[in-house]
């Protein structure tokens, strides 16, 4: 006679209302910015771009925390859109150095009011209060577990 096994209950798993929370926060996202035809992912990258004009693919990935086996379609995309542009680094004939175009750098403007109200609609069952300990917590548990990461985040 074999033993029926019994259900993990997944009530109590925080790893489950974490994988929710990020599907409510890039549905949120993407509700937000459907008008801008960005990706989480997308903003990310843009993001990374912007700060460190010239950096490297690798490099964009491992600060925004992305596979970078994938990455390169992504950029693939936003250089399609007329977002980024790659250059031929000089020093190394191959790495290719990405900047924003003049129209990257007016999306992430544009899309900057969006992006914020985002981040409002996921805290706004916090109090004002709860916020800054949701997110201390929140960022304790990302970086202390950042090894574990199919795509560590490193400040390279």
């Amino acid at each position: 006679m074999s033993v029926s096994p019994q259900p993990v209950p997944i009530d109590d798993l925080p790893g489950h209302y974490i994988r929710r929370l990020q599907q409510i926060a890039v549905g949120l996202f993407m509700e937000e910015t459907q008008a801008f035809g960005l990706t989480p992912v997308q903003f990310g990258a843009l993001n990374a771009i912007i700060e460190h004009p010239g950096i490297d693919q690798s490099t964009m990935a491992a600060r925004i925390g992305f596979d970078t086996s994938t990455i390169g379609g992504v950029v693939d995309r936003m250089e399609a859109r007329g977002w980024v542009v790659r250059k031929v680094a000089a020093q190394d004939r191959r790495l290719r150095q990405l900047f924003a175009t003049t129209a990257g750098e007016q999306l992430l403007q544009d899309v900057k009011a969006s992006v914020l109200h985002t981040q409002e609609r996921i805290l706004a069952p916090l109090t004002a209060q709860q916020r800054p300990e949701f997110l201390r917590m929140l960022k304790l548990l990302v970086e202390t577990n950042n090894d574990a990461s199919r795509a560590p985040r490193s400040e390279v």
